[in-house]
């Protein structure tokens, strides 16, 4: 099939990455691997498979995953230009306090602080840091951690953020034109409450870099602690289990630790298909089996395992649901809806609920607190500065209504 001649792009995957500002490049690469994939499945599929044509087929597949997600780097870059240039100017910018980031600076190099800018608890050496340092670390949290970006946010200054929710109950009925009316039942209203936990990340930097070193700290800082908040949210935004961390989204679907927590009840489950992966009927049950008010802003989530098996998947005419980006900043897509890759989601096996697919906005909401407060430690390790980095965040179900997952399922 001629695929061979492509195997020096499938091996080079880090030096495509190098060059991943190049999106016309990665596109076009990305478009030849999953064309030449196709031909291959398709010989395949018509019983002319065998030891060889399989790997192959695998090895190309890595290599669409690959050029795939090289690509939604660029689109992240692109995403972090649109923030930053807003951030610079225009309606939405951030107010640059000039003397509260030099004296955050000097906090992180010696230690000193200034008492009129000083925020935190005296007796504990903290440190409040600066509104724009703090919007900066969430914008970078955005990029990188895949619920961020797809759920709906709130920041609060408390201690809990509570939402009321209509339980409905509301009836009527129809009358003559001059009959009496009577009274009709009024809605049962409810609450759902979502309650921020401490995120924390401890970066160390040696006290010769702070002393001597021409970089921006407060930059260094908040990738350091990016890296770290954003690992960490993955997981507990997906299955967190809300023992000092948020509630997953998955614990709210049938049969999960919180299917009976939310009044209008648990995110219904669709089976694959399969007793232990994907369908191709499975995925279309699964969208159709969406009400239609939530698909205009529905999308897929599934790990990079799943994506993979779900890219040989056919619709009943020999489309594949799997497509690939077709422009820098848009993302692959499954069946014609949008596709966001998911780490921490599950791997496919029997009883996994692997896929999830609805409106990520309406259904679930990242809560949070204001403010990050820094505690420098130069004192434990002798010669390395340790920056122990709080904040408070939560996550919880909104509406269970908007959402569906795939129960890996006969």
């Amino acid at each position: 099939m001629g695929n061979m001649a492509r195997s020096a792009d499938f091996r080079g995957i880090a030096s495509v990455r190098a060059d991943a500002s190049d999106a016309n490049k990665i596109l076009a690469d990305l478009h030849k691997a999953f064309h030449d994939f196709k031909a291959e499945n398709d010989e395949r599929l018509k019983g002319k498979a065998d030891v060889v044509v399989d790997e192959k087929i695998d090895r190309m597949n890595g290599a669409i995953t690959d050029f795939q997600s090289a690509l939604d780097d660029v689109n992240a870059k692109l995403a972090s230009i649109s923030i930053n240039a807003n951030a610079v100017g225009g309606g939405n910018s951030v107010v640059v306090d000039s003397e509260y980031t030099e004296s955050f600076n000097a906090y992180f190099r010696n230690s000193e602080i200034r008492a009129d800018l000083r925020k935190s608890d005296a007796t504990q050496g903290g440190y409040f840091t600066p509104i724009e340092w703090d919007r900066t670390v969430i914008d970078k949290l955005v990029r990188v951690s895949p619920m961020r970006s797809v759920a709906s946010q709130i920041t609060i200054s408390t201690a809990g953020f509570s939402k009321v929710v209509n339980q409905k109950g509301t009836t009527s009925g129809w009358a003559a034109e001059a009959a009496a009316r009577n009274e009709t039942n009024t809605p049962a209203l409810g609450s759902i409450s979502f309650i921020p936990h401490e995120i924390f990340a401890m970066p160390a930097a040696t006290q010769v870099m702070l002393d001597d070193a021409l970089i921006d700290v407060e930059s260094w800082l908040a990738g350091e602690v990016e890296q770290e908040f954003a690992f960490q949210e993955g997981i507990a935004f997906v299955s967190g289990d809300g023992s000092n961390k948020p509630n997953g989204i998955l614990t709210y679907v049938t049969g999960g630790a919180n299917a009976a927590v939310h009044p209008y009840g648990a995110i219904t489950t669709v089976d694959s298909g399969a007793a232990a992966g994907l369908t191709g009927d499975g995925i279309i049950n699964l969208v159709y089996d969406l009400p239609s008010e939530f698909t205009a802003n529905a999308r897929f989530a599934m790990n990079r395992n799943t994506e993979r098996a779900a890219r040989l998947l056919k619709d009943g005419d020999g489309n594949y649901l799997w497509q690939p980006s077709y422009q820098a900043g848009a993302p692959a897509t499954m069946a014609g809806y949008p596709l966001t890759e998911m780490a921490a989601m599950p791997d496919l096996a029997a009883g996994s609920k692997s896929v999830l697919f609805g409106d990520f906005q309406r259904t679930y909401l990242v809560v949070d607190r204001s403010g990050i407060s820094v505690l420098r430690d130069p004192y434990t390790a002798k010669g390395f500065v340790r920056f122990y980095t709080v904040k408070r965040v939560g996550g919880g179900l909104l509406n269970p209504e908007p959402m569906r997952a795939l129960n890996t399922a006969a």
